[in-house]
């Protein structure tokens, strides 16, 4: 009796551990346009994959950028699981690209919601500084309907171009999440910086005070390669650009960044055995591809 009592409790505490984890993933899943349809890594081809990828990792939460209206539409078409948060950077309604968060509609229940552009006047829809685009942070107030617990999650995409931009940007991330965050609530920050780990703008987030960098706070690292790779599989950098910062409040288990292609063309290889594998195994050549020119970052972790 006793030990089916201990057992009981064990698989109890197994599932209450379960409940408090939440995989979170950053991506920029590359802006739909016709220049990359002609080199092979159109949207309607790689999207596929990329959703297959995403649902695979499985978050409960997550942000892309460069996100435009229609690809919106194709991946709530492809995962309708999930529901999101944002809005197009031109105007604050559908046009130009977004920063969006999607969320699992079934495990979580949106609180509030809003948007910010990167500027001097984070609610208009400018430019800010020396920027070479509008850029947004969008965000989202959320509960767990499993655990009850509340956290903020904001993304952004900030500019390619303006160093002050990005700085400036930075800055004021820090400064909004700190306005908005309510008795200390857990909150996650995802995004395409356009900045690596050796930069100012990153240290901006790390001297905050509230935020740690899950790629060194992780307990089990995996990350063979930077976050950026220009549609090409065969690049390699240690420069890492899209990050996951959280407060202090979580517990980081695993970060990983996925570098998961997928295989291109392979009909028009012919099929050929190995010397080092039965005869009916037969192997094809093919055009390695990326799901989009950056990797995406998973992380899993704890309230």
């Amino acid at each position: 009796m006793k030990k089916n009592f201990l057992i009981v409790m064990c698989l109890m505490m197994a599932l209450m551990a379960s409940a408090q984890d939440l995989v979170v993933c950053s991506y920029n899943i590359r802006n739909a346009n016709r220049g990359d349809a002609k080199n092979g890594n159109g949207w309607e081809k790689r999207s596929v994959y990329m959703c297959q990828q995403i649902q695979f990792e499985d978050p409960g939460v997550f942000g892309c950028q460069e996100v435009k209206k229609e690809q919106i539409d194709d991946m709530l078409r492809l995962m309708p699981e999930y529901a999101y948060v944002g809005v197009g950077r031109e105007d604050g309604k559908e046009g130009g690209e977004y920063s969006p968060v999607f969320y699992k509609k079934d495990r979580y229940k949106l609180l509030d919601s809003g948007t910010f552009w990167l500027a001097e006047d984070p609610t208009k829809a400018e430019l800010g500084w020396d920027a070479a685009c509008k850029r947004v942070c969008s965000w989202g107030y959320f509960k767990d309907l499993k655990t009850k617990h509340t956290f903020y999650f904001f993304n952004t995409h900030m500019d390619h171009i303006g160093v002050t931009a990005r700085r400036e940007g930075a800055k004021l991330i820090v400064s909004k999440m700190r306005e908005l965050m309510k008795k200390n609530d857990p909150v996650i920050l995802t995004g395409d910086f356009n900045v690596d780990q050796r930069s100012e703008p990153f240290q901006v987030f790390i001297n905050s005070g509230f935020l740690n960098d899950c790629y060194e706070v992780s307990k089990y690292r995996f990350a063979t390669n930077g976050t950026f790779n220009d549609f090409n599989p065969l690049n390699c950098s240690n420069s890492r650009i899209d990050h996951i910062f959280v407060s202090k409040s979580f517990k980081v288990d695993r970060y990983a960044i996925r570098t998961d292609g997928y295989w291109d063309n392979v009909e028009m290889y012919e099929a050929k055995p190995s010397p080092n594998a039965p005869m009916d195994v037969k192997l094809k050549e093919g055009v390695r591809r990326n799901p989009s020119d950056h990797y995406p970052v998973v992380v899993k972790m704890r309230f």
